[in-house]
């Protein structure tokens, strides 16, 4: 089963396992349905070569097929091993239809007699009473030389046999593709591993097996090319990476809270929340079969900073009123003080820690690949939270009072929180002088900011840095196999002459064991890079693209393995942007096909312009007249069955030689084959026994047509693929879109439609926004729940805004590009930003509700300096924990979630800056706090 264009194969595949499910009833007893994903699930592990040192090529295609695939097969978690280039053994009786004519044969009679030649069959056994004798009979012809002694007519007392009429000998299946590898021919092998499969622990396992094989390869004088392709060394790269940003992460953090708190014990109580949190979010993301992937990673490096916070905040407040209860001239306990402080914090911590989740809720519920992608690091992120929120509310307080009471336990306000209270009060004594100057500037700053987002480039996926390239390379159709495989040479040598190339392999047509369809004109080859710094990869690609722009009349696209596998799920196509183009007239469909072709590739940005199915393929037309097959007596079917045995071949038997089967075949000699002008010579005996060419009862001639037809949803279809270089891929649709529909008239049921990762995103944004605001229906009453007024929850959200805008000129500063995932980071930078505004504005009401206070200038700036330590330590633990991710955001792996740390970094920056130094002149002029 396929699934057309655009479809939520994840859902779709559930819903079919389910109706199979369904239909188990009606199954024989002990039947039942089995899904098995074919290529589009399935992950290509693997790609190794076979080169031969000798200039006989048969121990090489004798080894892929019955030494290295059979062994690979058997490795755990492989489904499928694919051998390129390989070439098929049998036994070949090359007719001679002169000879035929000669001996008046036909070819009924050849096959007739290669049959019975090969036959096998069992003879039964003779049961003697006692015994059971089982009769074994040979005599099956094994040899060519046997085979062509095989006596098809006995005439004038002399026989006629296979080789009177017929060449036989050892020969190979014409072959549908080939391979190269660093410029010489050799068999590629590529290996899939099973759907669900660990791909590092089957590359493990697949590395053992080939290096048990090698000595025996290299004994047959067969070189091993192990490293043509393996997805594994980025996986290894990527989480190397991460695991080094969480590793500085933490560092900066407890950095942090050391200076802040200036004391080891409290210290300690605070950074015991984070491997708490992250290693209780690992065991559930384990016991739900999620795996410590990538993206489950990254969830947990944006979240390092936010697990600590609950437990800071409880931690801060608790070490403030110990410090405040110790100069009380009758001092309380310490354990109800530390209850009290502890509660005083719980309902603004709990319910922000809600909102946070509830902001994340919308990035676990995004359909297809986006959401298959993103949701292991939406449940990190909020597994982790929920586990941090249980650490501040039980172990916190908990250890609070074990290491922060008694003698040993004392403290002094840290030095660093003192300085930074001076100096923060005279700056929120600044803001009140200048309040319209400093609100003008911050209206300013977000005009700039929103003018700005509309020229971001918007782009599923950047690119991702995997080390190795996927060059789509397609010459003019009806090309041969030798003719791509002189021109991959060439490419291939110029591609090895770059510094930056380690390997170059190429897969010609298509393998008889695959799925794909591709003809000898087209070629999918590996470039492996070398291992190169972060900053290279820019230039090793300009580079690859440079050296294929001078192999002019060839089309290329250049991807990833990655960006390749989600565009074809996406679309079906390794393309970012897909047209389609719908219709039941060929010609109509191959026009306008070439019509959209050369509009787009005139559109800026447009790159790897390609028109899927080739409209005009070289063809030999040999159309049978009907008068003239009536005339000698021919049917049309008995014609076509002797072109097809004679030209692609027949099966007449099969021979075994151990545990190997050879099949034996009836062909034409390559010189009549290959040769075009001849088939029009080709002698047919009629039923009356007369002898006619093929050409006395067909018209033949070379025309051009499609080489396949392509069909979507049961119509015919014709598709054209780009890729946007540089630029915004929404914005590249809506133009081609626009000038198709000026440019180009289309017959009445000819229609077009676009998809890929433009149409994936716009769905996937679509489904954010309409989430996101479900999700903040649900904040807003949360917040209103904890701050009692409307005007306070507008001043929570009034922060939101200026937090976006930081998350802008982040995107800004580096490169301009809009991702998937730094509108994440936008969702996530949205609920950051409200956990420390609600802090902000709860205490304000603590301090009027519980302590009496009245509320003006006096009460305002003393809650602002009093949660300037928590709120400046949230920020900066958050900040910092995300620093080496943002810094490193063009390292491979950090490629999604890089953008995604830059755009939360810029929106904290500019939300702390508001919280801190407006948010508490704002609350004064515009805030409600009064005492219940």
């Amino acid at each position: 089963l396929t699934f057309h264009s655009g479809s939520d194969i994840y859902r779709d595949r559930q819903m079919i396992a389910e109706r199979l499910t369904s239909l188990s009833g009606t199954l024989p007893k002990g039947v039942k349905p089995v899904i098995t994903p074919l290529t589009s699930t399935m992950g290509r592990i693997l790609v190794i070569g076979l080169t031969s040192k000798s200039k006989s090529l048969m121990q090489l295609h004798t080894s892929a097929k019955w030494t290295l695939k059979p062994q690979l097969l058997a490795v755990p978690g492989v489904s499928n091993v694919v051998v390129f280039g390989k070439k098929a053994k049998e036994l070949q009786i090359r007719i001679k239809p002169d000879a035929l004519y000669r001996h008046h044969l036909t070819l009924n009679d050849v096959l007739s007699k290669a049959r019975q030649a090969t036959g096998v069959r069992g003879a039964g056994f003779i049961d003697t009473g006692n015994q059971q004798i089982t009769m074994q009979v040979s005599g099956q012809s094994l040899t060519p030389k046997e085979l062509a002694q095989t006596v098809i007519r006995h005439e004038n007392g002399e026989n006629v046999t296979l080789g009177d009429i017929a060449k036989v000998k050892t020969g190979y299946k014409p072959p549908v593709g080939g391979a190269t590898i660093n410029g010489k021919k050799g068999v590629i092998v590529d290996v899939f591993s099973q759907y669900g499969a660990n791909t590092l622990h089957v590359t493990r396992r697949v590395r053992q097996a080939l290096h048990n094989l090698k000595p025996g390869l290299k004994a047959r004088h067969i070189k091993l090319h192990p490293h043509l392709f393996r997805p594994a060394d980025f996986i290894q790269t990527a989480i190397h990476n991460l695991n080094f940003d969480l590793l500085v992460g933490g560092g900066l953090v407890i950095l942090v809270l050391f200076l802040f708190l200036f004391n080891l014990r409290t210290a300690l109580i605070s950074c015991l929340a984070i491997p708490v949190s992250l290693i209780t979010a690992i065991i559930i993301l384990d016991k739900f079969g999620i795996t410590l992937n990538t993206m489950t990673l990254g969830g947990l490096a944006i979240s390092i900073g936010v697990v600590v916070d609950d437990a800071v905040i409880d931690v801060e407040n608790i070490l403030r009123r110990l410090l405040e209860n110790r100069r009380l001239d009758q001092p309380r306990s310490a354990i109800q003080v530390i209850y009290e402080a502890s509660l005083e914090v719980r309902i603004p911590v709990v319910f922000a820690s809600f909102a946070v989740i509830l902001v994340f809720l919308p990035i676990v519920s995004i359909s297809g690949v986006a959401g298959k992608l993103f949701a292991p690091l939406g449940y990190a992120y909020i597994l982790s939270i929920l586990a941090s929120l249980l650490v501040a509310i039980t172990l916190t307080p908990a250890l609070s009072l074990a290491l922060m009471t008694g003698k040993e336990g004392q403290h002094s306000t840290p030095p660093l929180v003192s300085w930074l209270r001076a100096k923060y009060i005279s700056l929120l004594k600044t803001v009140e002088t200048y309040p319209r100057t400093i609100m003008g500037g911050i209206l300013i700053l977000l005009i700039i900011g929103f003018a700005a987002f509309p020229f971001l480039n918007e782009q599923f996926l950047p690119h991702l840095k995997e080390g190795h390239y996927v060059i789509q390379m397609q010459l003019l159709p009806g090309s041969s196999i030798e003719q791509s495989e002189k021109i991959g040479k060439k490419v291939g040598k110029a591609l090895l002459k770059l510094p930056y190339v380690r390997a170059f392999a190429q897969r010609i047509g298509r393998s008889s064991e695959a799925e794909d369809i591709n003809g000898p004109y087209h070629s999918e080859c590996e470039l492996d890079l070398k291992p190169l710094p972060a900053a290279k990869y820019k230039k090793a690609r300009r580079a690859v693209r440079r050296t294929l722009r001078q192999f002019k009349g060839i089309n290329f696209a250049v991807t990833t393995f990655l960006t390749e596998r989600i565009d074809e799920t996406i679309s079906g196509y390794t393309a970012g942007v897909v047209v389609n183009i719908f219709g039941n007239n060929l010609g109509v469909l191959s026009r306008k096909a070439r019509q959209i072709r050369n509009l787009l590739y005139n559109l800026p940005h447009a790159r790897d312009v390609r028109i899927q199915a080739p409209p005009r393929a070289p063809h030999l037309s040999i159309r049978l007249q009907k008068k003239k097959l009536a005339r000698w007596g021919f049917t049309p079917v008995d014609v076509m069955n002797k072109l097809q045995a004679l030209y692609e071949g027949l099966k007449a038997g099969q021979i075994y030689k151990g545990d190997r089967t050879f099949n034996v075949r009836v062909i034409l000699p390559d010189s009549l084959r290959d040769n075009p002008k001849q088939i029009g010579r080709l002698p047919l005996r009629s039923p009356a026994g007369t002898y006619v060419t093929l050409g006395q009862l067909a018209n033949i001639q070379e025309e051009a047509g499609p080489y396949s037809v392509l069909h979507q949803g049961a119509r015919r279809v014709q598709v054209v693929t780009a890729n946007v270089a540089g630029g915004n891929a929404s914005a590249f649709v809506k133009r081609a879109r626009k000038a198709i529909h000026k440019k180009i008239s289309f017959p009445s049921g000819t229609y077009i439609s676009f998809s890929g990762t433009a149409k994936a995103q716009s769905r996937s944004r679509r489904q954010l926004l309409i989430y996101s605001l479900i999700a903040l229906a649900g904040i807003l009453l949360l917040l209103y729940v904890v701050l009692k007024h409307y005007q306070n929850l507008l001043l929570v959200v009034l922060n939101v805004p200026f937090a976006l805008v930081g998350g802008i000129f982040g995107a800004w500063i580096t490169g301009g590009n809009l991702s998937l995932g730094s509108m994440v980071g936008f969702v996530t930078v949205f609920g950051i930003t409200l956990r420390n505004s609600i802090l902000m504005l709860d205490h304000f009401q603590y301090m009027v509700n519980e302590e009496g206070q009245s509320w003006n200038l006096d009460t305002a700036f003393k809650g602002a300096s009093e949660r300037l330590a928590p709120i400046l330590m949230t920020a900066l633990v958050t900040g910092l924990g995300l620093l080496p991710l943002a810094i490193n955001s063009s390292a491979p792996g950090n490629a999604i979630e890089g953008p995604m740390a830059v755009v939360i970094l810029g929106g904290l920056i500019t939300s702390t800056i508001l919280n801190l130094l407006v948010l508490p002149t704002l609350s004064l002029r515009y805030g409600r706090f009064e005492s219940h």
